[in-house]
């Protein structure tokens, strides 16, 4: 009943204002009022800061500058695998790509197509591969990494909803992932393409990448295509990416027969950047 119920109001809360209004707060220089609230938010949601690069919450200027802090030097070290993890969170979903569908939750799928933008040339590049879908929870640290070195093919923004991605909310609605505004970043790997999609979500003021900084707000209507020079932007394995400003979800896209999943991986198990995520399906 709770869940169903607070998917409902999702359908009618005004998500982009109060989205909007959010971003704006957290953006705020409030000085003691600052400090007290990120306390209060370390206190609420059992925030780690021994982990970070500066663990005292008065020093941070704004919410924003909490929310995507840091790690010390070493807090993540990357494991002797092909693929890292890219995130701390949780594992949604992972798994094959049937043909051109991505599962989302228990009766609800979405496509490949969908989920970059209506690229259907892009999409096809990626049928039968492999996908995970990862949650980053309100005290999980929220920039996101290199699962292998690529380098930049494309980036786009695609404007859309802007639906809470809890677990709870990823079982309501359908199509989640493919209808909440997102940035796909499309690299090319050793093995062939991948790409690392940035979802938005309700209360997700913004999304910047490394080298092209906060993507958005501003909010735009239609979607939009940057597209990079050979070696303008090379990324190392482990090397941060990106960064979300409030919570959301990674989804990552391999094309088939590239990797295996390490065996420890399921659905719902926690996660942290740099460890183990997959390895590179060799010939036996």
């Amino acid at each position: 009943m709770y869940e169903r119920l607070f998917v409902a109001l999702q359908h009618v809360l005004p998500k982009k204002l109060l989205t909007r209004g959010a971003g704006r707060l957290a953006g705020l220089h409030g000085g003691r009022a600052t400090a007290a609230f990120i306390g209060w938010f370390v206190r609420r949601y059992g925030v780690d800061l021994n982990e970070a690069a500066d663990p005292d919450p008065a020093s941070y200027a704004c919410f924003n500058d909490f929310f995507s802090r840091s790690l010390r030097p070493g807090a993540r070290p990357l494991a002797d695998a092909d693929f890292l993890c890219p995130v701390d969170g949780a594992i949604s979903q992972f798994g094959p790509i049937e043909r051109d569908q991505i599962f989302q939750a228990k009766g609800h799928a979405y496509s490949t197509a969908a989920l970059v933008g209506g690229d259907r040339r892009l999409a096809a590049r990626f049928e039968d591969g492999e996908f995970a879908t990862l949650y980053l929870s309100p005290k999980d640290y929220h920039r996101i990494h290199m699962p292998c070195a690529g380098e930049l093919l494309q980036m786009t923004y695609v404007p859309g909803e802007l639906f809470s991605v809890n677990p709870a909310t990823a079982r309501g609605v359908p199509g989640l992932f493919a209808r909440n505004e997102r940035v796909v970043c499309v690299f090319e790997g050793e093995f062939g393409p991948f790409a690392m999609v940035l979802v938005g979500a309700a209360i997700v003021g913004s999304m910047a990448t490394a080298w092209h900084g906060v993507v958005n707000p501003p909010r735009r209507p239609d979607i939009e295509k940057r597209s990079y020079a050979d070696g303008e932007v090379v990324l190392a394995r482990g090397e941060e990416m990106g960064r979300f400003l409030l919570g959301s979800t990674v989804v990552l896209l391999f094309p088939k027969g590239v990797l295996r999943f390490a065996s420890e991986w399921g659905a719902g198990r926690a996660v942290r950047m740099g460890e183990a995520m997959a390895q590179l399906r060799r010939p036996d």
